[in-house]
């Protein structure tokens, strides 16, 4: 099978710490792991910087464990499955950006985006709930086309556009995609969060600021690592990421100095 068109998981005992970190990086539950010492462990480093290793919490009664889900293809043809959309006009849960014609209670399919969902089950998981390639591309460019809004205030774009990027992210976990599209969707991902973390400083009168501020960086290091990862599993491939230096220079960027000063300062462009 063409590896740039559809990545396989590898077997996670296997040795390889390309395949280890690509598995762990698609998780959307990350925890940092410490590497065993020895003479034969593998020395991750990019750029004169030690690159933290992560894994992601294995077992049944981890809900964002997707490693036991089958690869799937989507079959969704709109941003938001039409059987959330539904629920969520029902119980009035929709965000500002999806109401139609302001009406909290009636969204449209050219509004609506798909939440991010927390616990996902075998028996959730429907070809159905889940995006295709193409249109999980539509969704994000109709997503940071809201980030030129000027109707709303920065921080409830940001919310929404936090969450629906997120559920972008794992609806690709659970497809196993990996090609060079995808990897452009990951960069554009990455540059919404460094974009969000300056605008969200000048934020800082607002009482949820520095929690929003926090779980953005959190966000920006996950999607990058995850960007990291993608790039080795594509580099086989014969596509190549001409601005891929860039986003090594943000990963460098992002850790300087992460022992002195909080997460949140650590970014310094």
């Amino acid at each position: 099978m063409d590896r740039s068109r559809n990545f396989q998981r590898r077997n996670p005992s296997s040795s390889s710490s390309n395949s280890s970190r690509f598995t762990a990086s698609k998780s959307s539950n990350l925890v940092p792991s410490t590497p065993k010492s020895g003479p034969n462990t593998h020395d991750n480093t990019r750029h004169g910087r030690s690159r933290p290793r992560y894994s992601a919490p294995q077992g049944p009664h981890n809900p964002n464990d997707l490693s036991d889900l089958p690869t799937i293809v989507g079959t969704c043809p709109f941003m938001c499955p039409e059987g959330e959309r539904t629920q969520r006009e029902r119980l009035r849960d929709l965000a500002v950006f999806e109401r139609l014609n302001g009406n909290p209670a009636l969204s449209s399919p050219s509004l609506a985006v798909k939440k991010f969902c927390r616990t996902i089950t075998t028996k959730e998981m429907h070809k159905s709930d889940v995006r295709p390639l193409p249109v999980l591309v539509e969704t994000l460019n109709y997503l940071l086309k809201l980030l030129n809004s000027t109707e709303r205030s920065f921080e409830v774009i940001h919310d929404f556009v936090f969450d629906r990027t997120r559920s972008i992210r794992q609806d690709l976990s659970m497809q196993n995609i990996v090609n060079g599209e995808v990897i452009n969707m990951y960069q554009e991902m990455v540059k919404f969060h460094v974009i969000s973390h300056y605008k969200l400083r000048s934020c800082s009168n607002s009482q949820d600021a520095s929690s929003l501020h926090y779980l953005n960086m959190e966000q920006l290091t996950k999607t990058l690592t995850s960007l990291l990862d993608l790039y080795e599993a594509n580099r086989s491939s014969s596509s190549a990421c001409g601005n891929e230096a860039e986003f090594h220079s943000f990963y460098v960027l992002l850790h300087l100095g992460s022992k002195s000063q909080p997460m949140g300062e650590s970014l310094s462009l």
